[in-house]
């Protein structure tokens, strides 16, 4: 079952204000756990946790940016 563009939207929002600070506090634990690496380890680490956390929701943020596509064009707005 496919999501729609709205919905998808909306989970793309429910990700980023929720999941992504989240995560980010994850990672960074599990950064602090491991002893100190030298920085370029350590940059390397927070590189690659932070391409990691996007790749499950490719599908829901692939096009969300764009106008909605059952949307036909014109503005709902008066002039």
């Amino acid at each position: 079952m496919a999501l729609s563009w709205k919905a998808r939207r909306r989970w793309a929002l429910v990700i980023l204000l929720l999941g992504l600070p989240v995560y980010i506090a994850v990672a960074a634990k599990a950064v602090s756990v491991l002893d100190r690496p030298s920085a370029w380890a350590e940059i390397l680490v927070y590189l690659s946790l932070g391409i990691l956390w996007v790749l499950p929701f490719r599908a829901v943020f692939r096009g969300i940016g764009k106008a909605d596509p059952g949307h036909n064009g014109e503005s709902r707005r008066t002039r």
